[in-house]
């Protein structure tokens, strides 16, 4: 994995000081979708197409960018803050990164599998608690021994009760997820995505995501709290109605992100325009580059092909000669 940066790679050096690596690339991803709008306010145009789709019983469609041409490396070490307002994509990145969703065009290469804490565990609703802790386990990579080690200390940081004996259907929204948040923490992932959103807030579980910070190489945090940002991170990622604005250094980055919220929460649209305007202004764009392997030299013939020609004579008579040996095998 090979990219094209306009801000210095780290580079090898000799002593104390870790050695830096890429772990994650994100070249030109874009995510649209289409989704219904009830919006009357699009023109004469618009209104009678919509009368017209109402009458064939469907409903007009907006194309939704989610994300627009976004592209960065993020390397080991790091604790990368995604800041940005509601609907800014932070989400939806994160959820491409992890792999649950595919971009409509660009891609996403990673060292290992990322983790979304919270959400990789995919769980059977008819399957109790328990059975879904064993099924999480084993799906998040754990041998069946690791598995059955984990269990106990999954149930007790769910902390479900007998609720864990229960089909998962009867379980509320808040304990499906802390169930979900329990079992993803045992996976130890080198590359850690973190929603604060899908956290279950309690002691327990930031103790255990303190010690999943501390344990991955590379480290996603969204959160709505500019402050953490800063406390926690290294380097953060503003973004902007699906824009990457900024990337950089994380207290530069989430101070001038606490600047523009608190004009644009104060009703003030000229201080919040500066702020954006001096952002767009110093953004620099950023080139990821995937080296491709070289291709084969000669012909390659694709695996299981029927042999032709020269290849479908020598299979012959390699058959031949193998018939003849078991012959003279079954003689003796």
């Amino acid at each position: 994995m090979a990219a094209d940066l306009d801000y210095p790679m780290p580079t090898a050096q000799t002593g104390s000081t870790p050695v830096l690596w890429p772990t994650v690339a994100v070249q030109g991803v874009r995510m649209y979708y289409r989704t219904p709008s009830t919006d009357t306010t699009r023109g004469r145009r618009a209104a009678v197409k919509r009368a017209a789709l109402s009458l064939v019983g469907q409903e007009p469609k907006v194309t939704v960018r989610a994300l627009s041409d976004i592209s960065f490396v993020a390397h080991s070490g790091e604790r990368i803050g995604l800041v940005g307002q509601n609907g800014s994509g932070k989400s939806t990145l994160m959820r491409i990164i992890a792999g649950l969703e595919k971009p409509t065009k660009g891609r996403v290469l990673a060292e290992s599998t990322p983790v979304l804490i919270g959400v990789n565990a995919a769980l059977v609703p008819d399957l109790s608690g328990e059975e879904n802790v064993r099924l999480g386990c084993l799906a998040m990579g754990l041998s069946p021994a690791e598995a059955r080690a984990a269990i106990p200390d999954v149930i007790e940081l769910a902390g479900l009760g007998k609720s864990i004996y229960l089909p998962m259907r009867t379980y509320s929204s808040g304990m499906a997820a802390r169930l979900r948040f329990a079992i993803t923490t045992v996976a130890r992932p080198h590359i850690l995505l973190i929603d604060e959103a899908l956290a279950t807030g309690d002691a327990a579980s930031e103790a255990r995501m303190q010690k999943l910070r501390e344990q991955a190489g590379t480290v996603f945090l969204v959160s709505h709290a500019a402050q953490t940002i800063e406390e926690s991170c290294t380097r953060a990622i503003w973004l902007h109605h699906g824009r990457l604005l900024l990337d950089g250094e994380a207290q530069d980055i989430a101070l001038r992100y606490r600047k523009w919220a608190w004009a644009h929460a104060k009703d003030n649209p000229q201080e919040a325009t500066r702020i954006l305007q001096e952002a767009f202004a110093e953004r620099r764009e950023t080139q990821v580059r995937f080296e491709e392997p070289d291709p084969p030299k000669g012909p390659v013939r694709e695996r299981h092909a029927r042999p032709t020609g020269r290849d479908a004579k020598q299979a012959k008579a390699n058959a031949a000669r193998a018939a003849a040996l078991r012959s003279e095998v079954s003689d003796l």
